[in-house]
């Protein structure tokens, strides 16, 4: 049986809150990436989606001490200076 995929900030990947790692480990992307991409959406938006971020704090459950972060499989990225 497969586990259900559940949106939670993480605990793994917490530079603040955690909202962004949270939002990576849901979507199996790069923790880094997704700060970059929320960086570029505040730029883009004129600072309008750092709203979100108070936002999404307060919603997104936290994830249970006893839960291990979905990690995406070894074979999905390339190693660095590949």
């Amino acid at each position: 049986m497969t586990e259900i995929k559940r949106l939670r900030r993480s605990r793994a990947d917490r530079t603040v809150a955690g909202v962004i790692g949270g939002l990576a480990e849901y979507f199996g992307v790069d923790p880094t990436m997704a700060r970059a991409a929320f960086l570029l959406a505040v730029l883009l938006t004129g600072g309008t989606a750092v709203l979100a971020y108070p936002i999404l704090w307060v919603v997104m459950p936290d994830t249970p001490p006893d839960v291990q972060p979905v990690s995406p499989a070894s074979g999905d990225h390339l190693p660095y200076g590949a």
